[in-house]
């Protein structure tokens, strides 16, 4: 099999026995009050694993938020970087790197949950895969559950196993036509949900300062890379599959929607927003946000902080105020004492 063989089978079998325990879990509750061999029960099995998942991935979702929250806020730092060290290529890497490690991000941490969803991806390809092919059952799913699953038909026409390039009559009166047309406007919500949820973050939640540099043009890179790439992939995906990824992302987009308008980095247009609304609130509710003082927007804290304090002047004295020496006016007391 070889090594790589022997990696990818460590990875897989813990996933198949934990996809196939979530999965026949949701199954077993949907059947309670659908056909339990029929589509729609699996279907919706797929949908609420992928709901499981997505919601153990919260605490990855949140570090995520703020790594990426992090790398806008020293963007200005990192283009200062590059100016002073821009002949020296090792020395600006380590002052980089010190400084990612300084704020406590990477660049690569906003990667983390795509990366760490991507072999459950797989496993449940596979597991759609050759539960049709060749009613092979991984983890918990039988030899029967996994025929079960792969042939079973949403509302008896719709393949749960058909793909947009599918050369077969899977349903009677349904046919390919119906699974392309299925298949191809789940594809394009995918691949939408991706490009809405990149754009979200780019137009609402970066400074100004971080729409420019090397950043942001990965940034710029990934926000049509991403959905061309998932796009021409999905064509080949099965129809089980599209439902996981399509929900995945919409459950990305709204969760991100939530944080952005909640919790936005600052100088963004997403948390001007945010004071927008919290001083429209208190003006409409003046009882209830009495003691409201607006959030104060920390990168124009941090720019001021900045910036060297002026030097205080001493105030002016009169003549009379310098002859009596009066502790505090800035000249000596009178040594003779008073006479």
């Amino acid at each position: 099999m070889g090594i790589l063989g022997d990696i990818g089978h460590f990875i897989m079998v813990p996933l198949y026995y934990v996809i196939s325990a979530v999965l026949l879990a949701w199954h077993w509750f949907f059947g309670l009050f659908l056909d339990p061999e029929g589509g729609l029960s699996w279907a919706l099995s797929i949908i609420g694993l992928t709901l499981v998942i997505r919601a153990a991935l919260i605490p990855l979702f949140v570090k995520q938020i703020k790594s990426s929250r992090n790398m806008q806020l020293i963007q200005p730092k990192v283009r200062e970087l590059q100016k002073k060290y821009g002949h020296d290529r090792q020395k600006l890497a380590e002052e980089t790197m010190k400084l990612y490690k300084d704020a406590g991000t990477n660049p690569f941490a906003s990667c983390l949950p795509i990366l760490l969803q991507m072999p459950i991806f797989f496993a449940l390809f596979r597991m759609i895969s050759q539960a049709t092919k060749t009613d092979t059952s991984h983890g918990f799913l039988t030899v029967a559950k996994a025929h079960e699953f792969g042939d079973s038909l949403i509302f008896d026409r719709l393949p749960i196993k058909g793909t947009f390039w599918m050369d077969r009559v899977w349903a009677p009166g349904g046919g390919d036509a119906l699974v392309m047309i299925v298949a191809a406007v789940l594809v394009l919500a995918m691949t939408a949900t991706t490009f809405t949820t990149q754009r979200q973050l780019m137009a609402k939640n970066m400074p100004a300062d971080a729409l420019s540099g090397p950043y942001a043009q990965q940034q710029k890179m990934l926000l049509y890379i991403l959905p061309v790439a998932f796009g021409l992939g999905g064509v080949a995906f099965p129809i089980g599959v599209l439902l996981y990824w399509t929900t995945s992302n919409l459950w990305t987009m709204g969760q991100q929607f939530y944080v952005i308008r909640n919790n936005p980095a600052p100088g963004t247009p997403a948390f001007k927003a945010k004071q927008d609304r919290d001083k429209a609130k208190a003006a409409k509710h003046p009882e209830k946000y009495a003691s409201y003082e607006p959030v104060a927007d920390t990168a124009v804290i941090e720019e001021a902080e900045r910036r060297p304090a002026k030097r205080q002047q001493p105030s002016r004295q009169s003549r009379a105020q310098r002859k009596s020496g009066k502790p505090g006016t800035g000249s000596k007391p009178n040594q003779g004492g008073t006479k």
